[in-house]
């Protein structure tokens, strides 16, 4: 990991706390996000006038959602070539059988005979 990844690993840390400490310290009225599930004010999309804890909320929800995103990119693996590209693999590979042939077949190996354990038994 370089530098510029554990600083923004830090930074969003803090964030994620902060975050959920706004979103609990506030009050359930229609004017904050507390107000979603207790009801709301009664204009069609809930009260206009943001408080201060409103708008730092959305600024850390902001915040959040592009460090991870950066994050994301900053810590994929370089020779990383997607999804449909390693589906490409894994079907080449298997010439064509499907997982339940290959343990199929593997478990009809491991199996004991049947002659072997009627020989072993005498009456």
């Amino acid at each position: 990991m370089g530098v510029l990844s554990i600083v923004l690993l830090v930074f969003f840390v803090i964030t994620a706390i902060l975050l959920v400490l706004l979103v609990l310290i506030q009050n359930e009225e229609g004017d904050s996000l507390g107000g979603i599930f207790a009801g709301g004010s009664s204009s069609a999309f809930g009260s206009r006038s943001g408080n201060v804890l409103t708008k730092t909320t959305s600024v850390l929800g902001a915040l959040f959602l592009v460090l991870s995103l950066s994050l994301a990119i900053i810590n994929r693996t370089p020779g990383d070539s997607g999804v449909e590209s390693a589906g490409r693999r894994l079907t080449t590979d298997g010439a064509g059988s499907s997982w339940v042939e290959d343990e199929l077949n593997t478990q009809s190996g491991n199996l004991p005979s049947t002659e072997t354990e009627s020989e072993g038994i005498t009456e």
